[in-house]
């Protein structure tokens, strides 16, 4: 999928914090795709980040958020985050909701971090997973949301095109998996077992 990335350049930083499950499938993981189309940004796998060095280092410099839906988040489709002379990083949980309560519960840094969420009628394209409800979103496809938002607001300055072509590696991730399921043989790799020496 590498030749379909469209890499943003952003003064945002974002900050991906990858579940071990979700590590494991970093190949077709839209967290691996959105860290791979945004040069400002940093991945991590973990559980418990309380005592992570780096990650404490730029919760300590940027005004940081963490996309997460709740009662108290800022909603970022109606409200510029940008409060503070600091930089803004926006912290991206990637893993299923159970596991992401589980790295809530025990990072002790994240716990004390803003909320952000975002309304947008868009609808997942994930066709070849279940999402618990329709307005789910992936990983990539909540952070196009975001982008699209930091433009209106002026803290980023992106090209329509750029947005417009943002998916494009989840998109085609999709279509080749699709293809396999509906014919797995085409793209069979066929392998010669030869006898030891």
């Amino acid at each position: 999928m590498c030749k379909y990335f469209e890499k943003i350049k952003t003064q945002t930083k974002f900050v991906i914090l990858m579940h071990p499950k979700e590590f494991k499938k970093v190949k077709n993981n839209t967290g691996h795709f959105t860290h791979k189309s945004l040069p400002n940004s940093e991945l991590f796998m973990g559980i418990d980040f309380s005592n992570h060095k780096r990650i404490n280092e730029i919760i300590a410099t940027y005004e940081s958020y963490i996309l997460f839906p709740s009662v108290n988040a800022i909603n970022l489709t109606t409200t510029n985050p940008q409060t503070d002379k600091k930089p803004l990083a926006i912290f991206l949980i990637d893993s299923t909701w159970a596991c992401t309560k589980k790295m809530f519960t025990l990072s002790s840094n994240l716990n004390k971090l803003q909320h952000m969420s975002f309304t947008t009628a868009r609808t997942s394209a994930y066709e070849i997973k279940v999402q618990p409800d329709d307005a789910y979103l992936s990983t990539i496809e909540s952070t196009l949301v975001v982008l699209e938002a930091l433009h209106t607001h002026k803290i980023e300055k992106i090209e329509k095109v750029q947005l417009e072509n943002f998916l494009n590696p989840f998109l085609e991730m999709i279509k080749y998996q699709k293809e396999l399921i509906n014919n797995p043989q085409s793209h069979a790799v066929r392998f010669k077992r030869h006898a030891p020496k």
